[in-house]
């Protein structure tokens, strides 16, 4: 009896293993509007993931470099580099309603390579809306999912947040940009990051 005990006490904790996550993260980071037409971008953000319940919290760095290919239509690849993983992916985003208040749809993937854990794999979908507040000010607020799946088991889940932010022009060159995303659920680890982008017009 007491050998069975062991062997389903066991049982549970490499499937809570199995079942733990991949701490990976799709981010944001932009209003609404696109990538003017013919201009490359380049984003850095440093950010920390808070970690869920005893979980330590992950410090690193995101990046975008992105180009608009329309004016209203842009293709970015995204990258993260953490404490215990790194991530790699792209997504393109369509500017859908232009006006005082601005509207974005953006659709994209992503693919982790985790320290000591599974692997993932991610289809991201967001949309945002957006609007100035001061001439150089601009408010957004999104809701961000991905849909995830670890690669060495048959577990999906998805990651969902609501993500407000702001970006603040330093000059038609180079915005300032932030945002906090509010996780929900436990596969959803909150975020906050800042940063800065810089466009070659």
């Amino acid at each position: 009896m007491k050998q069975l005990w062991i062997v389903a006490m066991a049982g549970c904790a490499l499937l809570a293993m199995s079942a733990t996550p991949a701490h990976s993260q799709n981010f944001l980071m932009n209003s609404a509007e696109t990538i003017n037409k013919g201009n490359f971008k380049i984003a850095a953000f440093p950010t920390v993931l808070f970690g869920e319940g005893a979980a330590d919290d992950s410090w690193g760095v995101g990046t975008r470099l992105g180009y608009g290919f329309t004016n209203n239509f842009d293709v970015e690849a995204k990258l993260g580099f953490f404490d215990s993983f790194n991530f790699y992916g792209i997504d393109g985003e369509l500017w859908v309603i232009k006006g005082p208040v601005d509207v974005s749809l953006a659709l994209g993937g992503h693919f982790t390579d985790q320290d000591g854990g599974s692997d993932s794999k991610a289809i991201d979908v967001a949309g945002i809306v957006s609007g100035n507040v001061a001439s150089k000010l601009e408010l957004y607020g999104g809701v961000s999912l991905s849909f995830e799946s670890l690669d060495d088991s048959d577990r999906d889940f998805t990651r969902t947040y609501l993500v407000p932010g702001f970006e603040y022009k330093v000059s038609d060159s180079l915005d300032v940009d932030g945002e906090v995303g509010i996780g929900l659920g436990d596969d959803s680890p909150s975020y906050v990051a800042v940063g800065l982008s810089f466009y070659v017009r």
